[in-house]
């Protein structure tokens, strides 16, 4: 992940929680514990949050996947099939996020 993507997303996600009450700090717990190894590992569960972004069409959400991915050492070919399925599912319309994520994927997530 680009440090200044991280940067920032860390430095909002403090604003967050600086307001954040019960409700909103639980689900960043639940959050944060969905993508722990378990029955699946953390690198597929990566990758199910990747195309779950690409589907809706969150190109933060995208950027942080697709740096948590190459964290967990997807290769370039790994990707190229969970973009295929959100491609898929999600149609024509992912298109312009799927050039955005090979260009950072290139750029080495940055």
């Amino acid at each position: 992940m680009p440090q200044d993507f991280a940067a920032e997303r860390e430095r909002l996600n403090g604003l967050v929680m600086k307001y954040a009450g019960t409700g909103t700090k639980r689900f960043y717990n639940l959050d944060w514990n969905a993508y722990r190894d378990g029955a699946l590992p953390q690198k597929t569960k990566e990758l199910l949050g990747l195309v779950a972004s690409l589907v809706l069409r969150c190109d933060d959400c995208i950027r942080y996947h697709l740096g948590q991915c190459r964290e967990q050492g997807v290769t370039a070919e790994e990707l190229e099939e969970a973009v295929h399925i959100g491609l898929v599912v999600g149609g024509s319309i992912t298109i312009p996020h799927i050039r955005r994520l090979w260009d950072a994927w290139e750029r080495g997530c940055d």
